[in-house]
């Protein structure tokens, strides 16, 4: 009860300070005070009782919190955190709209299962299930940002979810962030030990994870390469050729080997570079081929519940 009579006192409080508005008729203020008498009587909180005051208040007050969330939160989401409990028939209508999602799902039709459990989640967002079915329409609609994300709302609600962990690993390995699937899959594994799927996937990652080290071991072996790089040191340290007149280990000169070290690399190993890039912010197109992340990936993980 203690959550809710703080939310009650922030409530009071951003009622009386919208009693001071100006732009509020006396009609409007007259039903604000109202308002705000019925809320302390129901819940007998005083705003002006200091160990009230003590118990009751938070930091920021109720229109800076509402503002930080629907900044933070899509729109067609409501926070997992949210305060509301759904209803016996809310949970009913979510359950059924969430089955709908499924066989859409076996139907080939990800974007009406995508909407399905959207709207379930719009019932019942506690349900960690609902997050991660839509995880799944998400990744075969080529979304996995969106997929990882939807898989940390599951875990967020249960941090047990193997199948969350497995699914989020799939969208990393479409995002070809093949360190951060392996990471998932082992998670995934110490839930679910006897899952099959998780451990074949987990050595398909760690077995792309060699394949790069090596191919960027070969590629640094590379004669170009090694004397691009050369060149480069040569210029950080100011001992490189320059133009005439241009000061010597001059931004242009870097820049320009800086340019020949990432076409070589972009020749040698478009893969790596890709994965580099996904490292450092999930750039580059991802699953450009448009297929299935789950074949890609060897994926035999049970369908959406």
């Amino acid at each position: 009860m203690a959550d809710v009579n703080k939310l009650a006192f922030s409530i009071v409080k951003f009622l009386k300070d919208q009693t001071t508005q100006e732009s509020l008729s006396e009609d409007a203020i007259e039903s604000l005070e109202v308002a705000i008498q019925c809320l302390e009587s129901a819940y007998s909180i005083d705003t002006q009782d200091e160990s009230h005051i003590a118990k009751y208040q938070v930091q920021r007050n109720l229109l800076d919190i509402f503002n930080s969330q629907i900044s933070s939160e899509p729109e067609s989401d409501f926070s997992t955190l949210s305060l509301h409990e759904p209803t016996p028939e809310e949970k009913e209508k979510a359950e059924k709209l969430k089955n709908e999602g499924n066989n859409f799902m076996k139907e080939e039709k990800f974007s009406d299962a995508l909407e399905c459990y959207s709207q379930a989640v719009k019932l019942d967002n506690k349900n960690s299930v609902y997050y991660c079915n839509r995880a799944a329409a998400y990744s075969k609609l080529n979304k996995h940002v969106q997929a990882i994300e939807d898989c940390e709302r599951a875990l967020n609600i249960d941090p047990q979810y193997s199948k969350a962990y497995g699914r989020m690993g799939i969208a990393y390995t479409a995002l070809t962030d093949h360190e951060s699937a392996r990471e998932c899959y082992r998670k995934a594994l110490e839930l679910d030990p006897t899952n099959q799927s998780y451990q074949n996937n987990l050595e398909i990652a760690e077995q792309k994870l060699k394949e790069a080290a090596m191919q960027a071991q070969s590629m640094m072996q590379n004669p170009n390469m090694q004397q691009m790089m050369a060149n480069f040191m040569s210029s950080m340290s100011g001992g490189g050729a320059t133009p005439e007149g241009g000061p010597p280990g001059g931004m242009n000169n870097i820049l320009e080997i800086g340019q020949q070290l990432a076409q070589q690399m972009e020749q040698t190993n478009p893969e790596l570079v890709t994965q580099l890039r996904t490292q450092f912010g999930r750039g580059g197109p991802p699953n450009s081929e448009g297929g299935d992340p789950s074949q890609q990936n060897g994926d035999q993980s049970q369908p959406p519940k």
